[in-house]
């Protein structure tokens, strides 16, 4: 990702900012491919509201659908997931090389002794 972002990383990361979708993503993970109705049971809302975060997630990369039957499978599409990993990669070394700073100095103070 550069500094400017594409349509698509948008999409990823305007998708993520949703707790709706990211719930769905985390259902996805731990219970693999699921029916819409399943996913539809997690959540307290009309599933036309389901069905436009999921239309989001699609359109985002994140979920695929197909059609078995009457039925439409939702997958986890995890592949765009690795742009927000690497936009985030270079904050995870800032923090990381912050708390080193923090524990090295943590380290040259004297302890305090209990009386």
């Amino acid at each position: 990702m550069n500094g400017t972002g594409t349509a698509a990383e948008d999409r990823v990361f305007a998708a993520l900012a949703n707790a709706t979708r990211r719930e769905v993503l985390r259902l996805l993970r731990e219970r693999g491919p699921q029916p819409v109705q399943a996913l539809a049971d997690h959540f307290d809302m009309r599933r036309p509201s389901l069905s436009e975060h999921l239309k989001v997630l699609r359109e985002a990369g994140l979920v695929s659908e197909r059609r078995s039957g009457r039925q439409r499978i939702y997958r986890l599409e995890a592949a765009p997931l690795a742009d927000v990993q690497d936009w985030l990669h270079p904050y995870e070394r800032f923090w990381r090389e912050r708390l080193k700073g923090l524990g090295d100095l943590l380290d040259r103070m004297p302890d305090d002794e209990q009386p």
